[in-house]
């Protein structure tokens, strides 16, 4: 598995300094790989399926595109703002799609195959802090700081669905889980809220959130 470096690295036998990513084997904590090429520190990873290949992005304003077992950047992608999350297009013939989201409040959506960006999206007025693909990857689901959730078709630049309630609070981190079903969002308000995304659809569940964390103002990643 991955650590990337946001602040360098942290964990119990390891540090690292910035801009590093490190393959690690799990069994014996051993490093396989140093991937070097960003000169400030990692924000996010997204891998392709296969494993082959996955993207970095970083607070260089650069997301690199590397082949997994030579180590070798195969290809840079400069943009003007910060990069806060990546993800692939998870379709197969889809894989050399992914999605951006940045500070400049825009999703930039990207082909690997010729360096070029191919659309984007800007409806956002904050950082966009989250990209999670529905509806049998037909669909994404962007949450930013400017408070609003909006769900995106694949390749069309148009909100289909704005979710903006009165009591809502920005959403820092999110996961989908395993079942495509629901989506769990990091609130700055100290919870986890829960949403339906059946069918495509996607509404807040007001009779499902956990709470217990003093987080506010920080990012808690999650997974299921």
């Amino acid at each position: 598995f991955f650590f990337q470096a946001e602040d360098g690295i942290r964990d119990f036998c390891l540090s690292r300094g910035l801009g590093d990513v490190y393959k690690r084997q799990l069994h014996n904590k051993q490093v396989m790989r140093t991937y070097v090429g960003h000169t400030e520190a990692v924000r996010d990873i997204a891998w392709t399926n296969d494993g082959r290949h996955f993207i970095s992005a970083g607070f260089d304003k650069l997301i690199h595109y590397w082949d997994t077992e030579t180590g070798q950047v195969v290809r840079t992608f400069t943009l003007k703002k910060y990069p806060y999350c990546v993800r692939f297009n998870p379709d197969e013939d889809k894989q050399h799609a992914f999605l951006a989201a940045t500070a400049y409040k825009k999703i930039g959506q990207y082909d690997v195959r010729t360096g070029s960006r191919t659309q984007q999206y800007d409806e956002h007025l904050g950082v966009v802090n989250t990209i999670t693909f529905i509806d049998n990857n037909r669909k994404f689901v962007s949450t930013s700081d400017d408070k609003k959730i909006f769900v995106w078709e694949f390749g069309i630049p148009v909100v289909i669905k704005h979710i903006n309630e009165p009591d809502q609070h920005s959403i820092s981190a999110t996961c989908l889980h395993p079942n495509g079903k629901y989506v769990v969002g990091q609130s700055s308000d100290n919870k986890l809220i829960v949403y339906d995304a059946k069918a495509g659809n996607f509404k807040k569940n007001r009779k499902k959130f956990f709470d217990g964390h003093m987080s506010s103002g920080y990012l808690s990643l999650i997974h299921i």
